[in-house]
Parts: structure tokens; sequence; C-alpha cells
């Protein structure tokens, strides 16, 4: 029997935020002081480097378990599974239900629980509850659970991966401009039809990499002091990503023993679009190869950096043919990867 995936979903937000409507922002410096070029230029070289053109945040009485639940729906009807059945729901996501104007995230109960709710289940040996592993945590919530199966602890687990970032962040900061909301479930199952996790690596770096992303003060320093925002070094994060990551991925795609040439697709975290491109880049030159064309989807230009949901509907959107000139079929072997706060690191190879 092999374990993988046999349903995905994702969520997309309606509400379409246009970069032309950051064209208002009064961006700040981290000291507070204003930058000497218009919004015109900032948001120009912002495209350049992120890719983004435009990003989803969920409507305002949506949070972040609402949209977790209406993935976790659509992979679930996608496996042909009974709820039920379920033994576990791990909900990876960052500031638990932020709800729109608060200033709170609320994590009791966990969001897992609150999605188990949703959908009814009576069942009380499902367990749910919430990981918390920065941007990597879908890949680490498929870890888990292939583990949990592998055991026989379990036989099939929603994983889920979802965030509503367009809620904690400082409309002071242009780095603002790069988050958005979103949801992506998949089930992991044990079946002879699925696909197969071939191998994985996880890592935590956290000698001076472990506040590359905080949470800190509004770069308007008139603001209420007490309210927090999700803030990055981001060259530093660009600097620690491009050289541990395409390690990373090395190392998990010479465990499983598959070549590198066998390679169709790697679904990486939705970042940044130079940064990923950098990464990739590196990845095949440990092999000493050009990175080969389309082998990276992105959905980052209208989707915005959703986090821990980004993998998740990328692979979802590919899967279900979303993505224009991105496929995939039986038997192909792709990457899942990303980086994010922790700093976490993390890899899957898996034939499709």
């Amino acid at each position: 029997m092999n374990i993988g995936i046999t349903g995905t979903g994702c969520y997309i937000p309606s509400v379409i935020a246009c970069n032309e409507d950051f064209g208002d922002h009064e961006f700040l410096n981290s000291d507070g002081t204003p930058f000497t070029y218009s919004n015109d230029v900032i948001i120009e070289k912002f495209k350049a480097i992120t890719g983004i053109g435009e990003r989803r945040y969920a409507k305002k009485q949506l949070n972040t378990s609402d949209l977790g639940y209406r993935a976790a729906k659509k992979a679930i009807a996608s496996a042909g599974l009974d709820a039920e059945h379920l033994d576990y729901i791990i909900f990876a996501h960052n500031f638990g239900d932020v709800s729109f104007g608060q200033d709170q995230g609320d994590t009791l109960p966990s969001l897992a629980t609150r999605v188990k709710h949703q959908l009814q289940i009576k069942n009380p040996k499902c367990v749910a509850y919430d990981l918390l592993f920065g941007c990597p945590g879908w890949i680490e919530g498929v870890i888990q659970a292939n583990a949990f199966i592998k055991s026989g602890i379990a036989k099939s687990c929603l994983v889920i991966g979802a965030e509503t970032l367009s809620r904690v962040v400082d409309k002071h900061d242009r780095d603002s401009m790069i988050y958005s909301d979103g949801a992506g479930a998949t089930i992991i199952e044990a079946s002879e039809d699925s696909g197969t996790i071939l191998s994985h690596a996880s890592a935590t770096h956290a000698n001076g990499e472990a506040y590359h992303l905080f949470f800190g003060n509004s770069y308007n320093k008139a603001n209420d002091e007490h309210r927090r925002y999700i803030k990055m070094y981001g060259r530093k994060i660009y600097e620690f990503a491009v050289t541990h990551v395409p390690k990373a991925m090395k190392d998990c795609l010479d465990q499983s023993g598959v070549a590198i040439g066998a390679v169709k697709k790697i679904f990486i975290h939705q970042a940044n679009e130079k940064m990923d491109e950098a990464i990739v880049r590196r990845f095949y030159k440990l092999y000493n190869l050009e990175v080969p064309q389309g082998i990276m989807p992105m959905n980052i230009h209208k989707m915005g950096n959703s986090s821990v949901a980004t993998i998740p509907t990328l692979y979802d959107m590919v899967r279900h043919g979303k993505l224009k000139n991105q496929a995939l079929g039986k038997g192909d072997v792709v990457i899942f990867a990303s980086v994010g706060a922790g700093m976490n690191i993390n890899a899957i190879v898996y034939r499709y």
C-alpha cells in the first residue's frame, strides 16, 4: 500500500487587491521616516522582485478556520471519503483566527477542532490539533500524517494549511503588499491507487536565524504600541533560503533514490518569485544542470503569499488543471519544498 495524497481542495478568497490599491498608502522605513521616492516607484520595484501583481483577501465575516473548512470539504469530496473515517485533522497556521478589525488571534479551541465541528464529525477518535511551523507547516503536517499512517496509528488524515495574513500586516510597511489569505487541504491515506511519499526532510535553524520573522511594532511610531504586526528581515531571509533550501532539497531527493532527471515539477512555497527562482537554480546547480523549462509552477502573481496555504493551493490548482501550461501525469515525481519562520525548512519527494 502506498501512503499518498488521495484528495485535494483549496479556497481562494474572492476579494482582489491589486498593486494599484496601495498607491495612497503611507509607506515608512523601519525607523518611521518616509521614503525618498514615490509609491509608484516602490510598487514597481516590489512587482519586479516578488512577481506579485495582485493578492486575495478573505471577506470580513470569514476567519482562517472558515477558509480551512471550505478547502477541507473540497478535499474530502475529492478523495471520496466519509469524513467520519478521518483519524486526524492537522491544521497548519500561524496566527489563529484573527477576526476582521481585531488585534488578537484566537486559538481556543484549536482551528482543527473548529473545522471538525463545522464538518459535523461525530467520531471522538478523530483527533484534531493545530501545527505551528511557519510557512512550511502544511508540508510538516503531511510528514506527520505519513508517520501516523506508516506506524499503524492512522489510516486517513486531513492536513490543512490556511492563513489570513492580511489581518496581521502593518499598512505602513511596504512588505504588507506581499501577504494574502487562502487555504489548501489534502487527504493523506494508505491506498493502492494513490501516489506515494518517497522521502522527506525537515530542519530548524535557530542560532541567529530564529527571529528573521517576528512580531513587531508598526513603522508608524504614532500607532498604538500594544498592537503587533508580522515583520521580517527580507534580505536575511533571502540569503538564508537560497543557501539552505537547495541543499535540503538535494538531501531529500538523494534519499529517495530518484534521479534528478526524473523530477517533473517543483512545488515551492510562493514567497517571492526572484527568491524561488534562485532556490531552484541553485538546486539544479548542485547537479551541474540548468533548470528545465516549466519545472516550477507559480501562482504568486495572482495569489500573493498566503504563507502555509501557498503549496497546497498551488498543488490543487495544477492537479485540477487550473494553471495554464501546467499538468501532472500518473507516476510523475515532484518535490514539495518550503522555508519560513523558525527558521524552518522542509521538503518531500512525491510520486504522483
